[in-house]
């Protein structure tokens, strides 16, 4: 009798144990899943932080820098594409606290090559906001206008006067510009009314294109948009002209063209951490402390 009464006094302890168990594990499983629908939203709409990849804005981002980039500012908008898979979402974006202004530093889709209508890469840039829709663009012997007002060189290596020859992979196509020497162009903004004809077409074409319109040059010079003649067009987008600070080693506006307003994701706020990989050694002695911390300007 002692016998079998142990064995249901054990019996009737494991149950309790047992349901407790099962209540932490279904509260613990709850918890997991807040945190990571949570995690999942704020990186998609509110913040996500970004590794600087390469020395195109030295010297205010280094190599192995890690920001934070503040995705709520310019207005939350939808992921372009599906995580893991080769799909798109519909593009849906709601109003900001604010636009992109001169000076901001952006993280933002690449809208793709000079001539490619759909960038054939799918890849994040950071770069300098230094003009946006109206604002006239010219840079000579290395030094930037916007309006007319030149700003200091943000590297050092872009003290001085330069000329430089023709580059054929500037944008537009045929200009004769040159990394040092370019423009004035002027940046176009959403109603602006531009005229069509043959010689101004290898500014606009492309444009034109990826704003989801068909354009064709008749070997009698009539440009056809959508199969109509066209004389003029209407811009449907706001655009921005982008420079990476260090201007000698960037891949910018100066060779791609006018970055849409909406392929924007955010603008880069603080540096929370900084590792030089040059450093052999890969412990302490490799974090830059003195760039935690940092306010990006």
């Amino acid at each position: 009798m002692e016998s079998n009464r142990r064995v249901g006094e054990l019996t009737e302890n494991r149950a309790p144990l047992a349901g407790l168990s099962a209540q932490r594990l279904r509260d613990y499983g709850g918890i997991l899943v807040t945190t990571v629908l949570t995690a999942l939203f704020l990186k998609t709409f509110v913040i996500e932080a970004f590794i600087i990849p390469t020395p195109s804005m030295e010297k205010s981002l280094l190599v192995g820098d890690c920001v934070l980039v503040n995705k709520f500012i310019y207005g939350v908008r939808t992921p372009r594409h599906v995580p893991f898979m080769n799909a798109e979402f519909p593009f849906l974006k709601l109003p900001g606290l604010t636009t992109p202004g001169r000076g901001d530093v952006v993280v933002f889709d690449f809208p793709g090559k000079r001539d490619e209508v759909r960038a054939s890469i799918s890849n994040r840039f950071i770069k300098r906001c230094v003009a946006v829709g109206g604002d006239t663009v010219r840079i000579v012997g290395g030094l930037l206008s916007v309006n007319g007002t030149v700003f200091a060189a943000q590297s050092e290596v872009m003290e001085g006067s330069r000329i430089g020859e023709p580059n054929a992979r500037m944008f537009p196509g045929g200009s004769k510009y040159t990394p040092d020497n370019y423009g004035p162009v002027v940046v176009p903004k959403k109603g602006d009314v531009i005229p069509l004809a043959t010689t101004n077409i290898p500014l606009w074409k492309v444009l034109i294109e990826r704003e989801g319109h068909g354009v064709d040059v008749r070997a009698d010079g009539m440009i056809l948009v959508d199969g109509r003649s066209c004389r003029e067009y209407r811009i449907e987008r706001d655009y921005v002209f982008v420079l990476g600070d260090n201007r000698d080693n960037s891949l910018d506006s100066r060779f791609w063209g006018y970055l849409p307003a909406d392929n924007i994701i955010g603008k880069a706020m603080i540096v929370y951490w900084s590792s030089d990989d040059q450093v052999d050694d890969k412990g302490p002695g490799s974090v830059r402390w003195s760039r935690i911390g940092t306010i990006i300007q």
